[in-house]
């Protein structure tokens, strides 16, 4: 059966169809525009779910939300590919950046959103918002120092989720030449042909 992406541009939604290609997955993609003025998502994505958010995916009669849960349905949906390493160790550093990406990274990035869209007025939060997020990229600068991955030296399904903020930090929250590992880490996983493909199917997105 061929699962259904209901998939929002310039959203964290990029990251399920990058993995699907990952997966060798059969998927088709139900595209949705952002509002112009607001740039929330439309109302026709509640006629799938109340909440009307993307990432959603449609599987098997079920309409499963929520980033990592995705993930972890569509790993097992693969029979555990990409899923957490054997390695006690690496599985618990894959079970932490799959959780991270959205517990730790994504309220002060959206924190950076909301203070540039205030302009004038948002300027005094605007030096607090960026110092969480810049302690954050120091952080994580430091955990790519020894290994070329987040969970290990394999891509998993925590370099996928990873993405998202690291390339949004990118974009408008300070990360540049100062951290050259995750940097390198961005070229990486850009620079696989399914990020590629799934770029060319996901349709224009302003981060990578």
């Amino acid at each position: 059966m061929t699962i259904t992406v209901h998939h929002l541009e310039n959203s964290r939604s990029q990251r399920v169809i990058w993995l699907l290609e990952e997966l060798s997955l059969d998927y088709e993609i139900v595209r949705y525009e952002r509002h112009p003025k607001t740039q929330r998502a439309p109302e026709s994505l509640k006629a799938v779910h109340p909440l009307g958010k993307s990432p959603m995916i449609e599987d098997a009669g079920q309409v499963i939300i929520e980033t990592a849960a995705i993930v972890e349905y569509l790993v097992d949906k693969a029979g555990g590919k990409l899923g957490a390493p054997k390695d006690k160790a690496s599985a618990r550093l894959y079970t932490q950046y799959l959780h991270f990406a959205e517990g730790s990274m994504m309220p002060p990035l959206f924190g950076t959103l909301l203070v540039n869209r205030l302009g004038f007025l948002g300027w005094p939060a605007k030096k607090p918002v960026m110092g969480m997020v810049e302690e954050l990229l120091v952080w994580l600068e430091s955990e790519l120092s020894s290994r070329p991955y987040f969970a290990g030296d394999e891509l998993t399904a925590a370099d996928v989720m990873m993405s998202f903020p690291l390339e949004a930090s990118q974009a408008r929250a300070g990360l540049d030449d100062r951290f050259p590992n995750l940097q390198k880490w961005l070229q990486l996983i850009h620079n696989r042909p399914q990020y590629q493909t799934a770029l060319q199917k996901g349709g224009p997105y302003a981060y990578a």
